[in-house]
C-alpha cells in the first residue's frame, strides 16, 4: 500500500537526490579570496583568478544520483513484495555510500590541494541532501523490514 510510512522515507530518497543534483556539494575559498573551488554533481570548477578557471566534469555523481532516485521511486511501487523493497533499498545503500566516497575523494584529495592545502572547505546543501536520503534510506528499510515481520507473525497464527 502506498499510504505506508516507507513511502514517505522513499520519497525524502528521491528529494534528497533533487536537492544533491540542484544544489553545490562542496566549496572551498582561498584566505585572499582570489581563488575558489565548487564541486556539483555535474563539475569540479578551480578558478584560479577572474578569468581562468579548470573545470573537470564528475558527470558520473549525476549519473548514479539519478540511478538512486529511480530505484527509491520503483521501490516505491513495488509493495506488494517487500522482500524485494528492503533488497532495493540495501542497493540503494550501497550507490549512496559509492556517491559519499567519490564526493570525499573529490574534496579530500583532489580539491584540496589546488590551494591551501590545510585549510578543509565547507559541505553545502547538496552534501546534506545526500546524508539526509542515505538516513532516509535506512528508515524505509527498517519499516519495510517491521511490515514482513508483522505479516509473517499474522500468517503464523492463523
Amino acid at each position: 500500500m502506498l499510504q505506508r510510512v516507507q513511502t514517505v522515507f522513499l520519497a525524502i530518497v528521491m528529494i534528497g537526490m533533487g536537492v544533491f543534483l540542484s544544489f553545490p556539494v562542496w566549496h572551498k575559498t582561498a584566505a585572499t579570496g582570489e581563488q575558489k573551488v565548487d564541486l556539483t554533481a555535474l563539475k569540479l570548477t578551480h578558478q584560479i583568478n577572474a578569468v581562468q578557471s579548470e573545470v573537470q566534469p564528475t558527470y558520473y555523481l549525476m549519473i548514479v544520483a539519478i540511478i538512486v532516485a529511480g530505484v527509491a521511486a520503483y521501490t516505491i511501487f513495488q509493495f506488494k513484495n517487500r522482500m524485494l523493497q528492503s533488497a532495493l533499498c540495501a542497493v540503494n545503500s550501497i550507490l549512496m555510500t559509492v556517491i559519499i566516497g567519490l564526493v570525499i575523494y573529490f574534496t579530500y584529495y583532489k580539491a584540496a590541494k589546488f590551494f591551501e592545502p590545510g585549510a578543509p572547505g565547507n559541505y553545502d546543501t547538496g552534501f546534506y541532501g545526500l546524508v539526509a536520503s542515505m538516513l532516509a534510506n535506512v528508515f524505509a528499510n527498517r519499516f519495510i523490514r517491521k511490515d514482513e515481520k508483522t505479516v509473517q507473525q499474522s500468517s503464523r497464527l492463523r
